[in-house]
């Protein structure tokens, strides 16, 4: 734990640019959030002809107040607009059959600006209600508060960099958030605090085994003990979203990429960031209670 300043340096060096990103530009939030119509089509071109996504931009420009559209394969789009009415949608593919070719409709979802705000809102309490349940589950487990609060302090250290990056790629790519990128930071959570609780608990068994050894040798004995098993399990994770980031569907690509970029951070900050934490934190209690 020599380290430890240099481990902070690091964790800092991606959470300063996220809360730069977070504070100027905040994140990009889909329909999903702000209200709006999703419509999934599949075209099969006249002549053979190729289609993009700003040839069928160019049809429907008129008839629709368009947000964004998301080519998932070579005849599969996915149109993301301002909400509009079945009969809008009717006069909406029949433009585009006239000028591309015959239309399969796949999909055709509204969301309300009101159903947005409120997942909004329970986005958030679902947050809190588990950083709050599982501070009280660590600090009952471990019967020491530093515990808990560290723990929590890694989890958020995780999904923080996870809101940047996604901040960023709002700003650089016009990257959304929506359900499925909520659904990823939450498993995020619970991923960061299962590999950190493997460190404390390695701590506590060492703290009984060898009473006699300082604080901070007990959390490097931890740590070593801990670390290959951590980095051997979370390969095997990153391994899997790796295949499905380049080899899965568009639709998932974004939720897959949130869940890789969480379970790096999960796998660093459980070693690198909590339990450093929980040494800076004895040290920092036991300078008090000399000047006392």
């Amino acid at each position: 734990m020599k380290y430890k300043t240099i481990f902070f340096i690091f964790s800092l060096f991606f959470l300063i640019p996220s809360a730069y990103f977070l504070i100027n530009h905040g994140l990009k939030p889909a329909l999903d959030f702000t209200g709006g119509t999703i419509l999934e089509i599949s075209i099969k071109p006249k002549n053979d002809q190729a289609i993009t996504s700003d040839s069928l931009e160019r049809v429907i420009k008129d008839t629709v107040n368009l947000n964004h559209i998301q080519q998932i394969d070579d005849f599969t789009f996915l149109i993301k607009a301002q909400q509009f009415s079945q009969k809008t949608n009717q006069a909406l593919k029949q433009d585009i059959e006239n000028e591309l070719g015959q239309l399969q409709e796949k999909r055709f979802e509204t969301v309300g600006p009101t159903m947005g705000k409120e997942l909004i809102k329970k986005t958030l309490i679902s947050v809190l209600i588990a950083a709050g349940f599982i501070m009280i589950f660590v600090t009952s487990r471990f019967k020491d508060k530093k515990y808990g609060i560290c723990a929590i302090l890694a989890m958020l250290h995780d999904t923080f960099i996870i809101i940047g990056v996604f901040s960023y790629l709002g700003v650089t790519k016009g990257i959304e958030v929506d359900a499925l990128f909520v659904t990823a930071l939450l498993t995020i959570l619970s991923f960061s605090v299962h590999d950190t609780i493997v460190v404390y608990d390695r701590i506590r068994e060492a703290g009984k085994l060898f009473p006699k050894l300082s604080y901070t040798d007990l959390v490097n004995k931890a740590v070593t003990e801990t670390l290959g098993r951590s980095i051997n399990n979370s390969l095997t994770i990153i391994f899997m979203l790796l295949a499905l980031y380049l080899l899965g569907g568009e639709t998932t690509k974004w939720f897959v990429f949130a869940l890789l970029i969480g379970t790096i951070s999960g796998t660093y900050s459980s070693t690198f960031t909590a339990a450093p934490l929980l040494v800076l934190w004895e040290d920092r209690g036991r300078s008090l209670h000399s000047v006392k």
